[in-house]
């Protein structure tokens, strides 16, 4: 088979290799389509020298369309998933929508599940046009929330109007001049504490994403500072949540798809040879919505 290998300098090839051998408990995947995501960027920056690749969309040998969550491997034309990692796709969601929505909307989906946002509650989602922002977005609107979006440009904000954002916020000429009961934050960095500033009385605030980079520790004096509102922030990984909560999460995603309420955001294709590219464009921060390879 065909995979992206990682050479010095982490230099990104497609080369051919061994096709993939499951163990116990494992099934072999081929690929169709492939998420492509700041956690692979992450991966590579610490130093990674095997294929990159967190999510993947395709088939089992046994015909099952499915979403599956791998620890590395998904740059490639099979890859190896561990068996409680595979997640069904229905008919009708094609491979590339089904990474589209993957691993950010069942982190998206977390994040308004841990922070329980109400009808009526007001929302305000920082990187509210990144694979997770996105639909963040389109689920808080789907509780009731009145959702305002912190995007980079009028354009952007345009196309969150159609995805439910009320209120949009752009961060290159204004801040957010209210407060809101949750914040969902996909960026984090330095602007933290400003954020955390905008809560109302028992506002929770959900860190889901670090594209800014880990914000210093006075970054969250608000908290202490504003001890009698009594706020309350999370933070959020999937990695953290056990086989079975993906597995309801996922359901829950694929109900709001069904009901009309949650649609996939594409933003641009690469074959799979183009992996560089695509992790480049990626790390300029234009993409609205996912980003996916496919093999072709």
């Amino acid at each position: 088979m065909k995979a992206v290998l990682v050479e010095p300098q982490q230099r990104l090839v497609l080369a051919e290799t061994p096709d993939p051998a499951p163990g116990p408990g494992q099934a072999v995947v081929e690929v169709e389509a492939i998420g492509v995501g700041y956690v692979d960027l992450m991966y590579l920056r610490n130093g990674a020298t095997s294929v990159p690749g967190v999510e993947i969309a395709g088939r089992t040998k046994q015909g099952q369309r499915v979403l599956a969550l791998v620890l590395s491997g998904g740059y490639a034309e099979q890859a190896v998933a561990d068996t409680d990692q595979l997640y069904p796709v229905p008919e009708g969601l094609d491979p590339f929508d089904a990474v589209a929505l993957g691993v950010n909307a069942m982190v998206a989906e977390g994040a308004v599940q841990r922070t329980a946002v109400a009808r009526g509650e007001r929302v305000l989602v920082r990187g509210a046009s990144g694979g997770i922002g996105v639909l963040a977005t389109q689920i808080a609107h789907a509780r009731g929330a009145e959702v305002t979006a912190v995007t980079s440009s009028a354009e952007y904000g345009e196309r969150l109007r159609t995805l439910g954002a009320a209120k949009i916020v752009d961060r290159t000429r204004e801040r957010p001049g209210e407060t809101y009961d949750v914040v969902i934050d996909t960026v984090a960095g330095p602007q933290v504490r400003e954020h955390l500033e905008l809560l109302r009385p028992n506002g929770r605030y959900v860190l889901c994403g670090g594209t800014a980079g880990i914000p210093e520790p006075e970054a969250f004096a608000p908290l202490m500072s504003n001890f009698h509102t009594s706020p309350t922030l999370f933070a959020f990984s999937l990695t953290s949540v056990s086989p079975e909560e993906r597995r309801k999460s996922w359901d829950r995603v694929l109900a709001l798809v069904a009901d009309g309420q949650l649609s996939a955001v594409r933003d641009r294709t690469f074959p799979l040879g183009e992996a560089a590219a695509a992790l480049q464009y990626v790390e300029h921060g234009k993409s609205f919505g996912k980003v996916v390879l496919l093999n072709e």
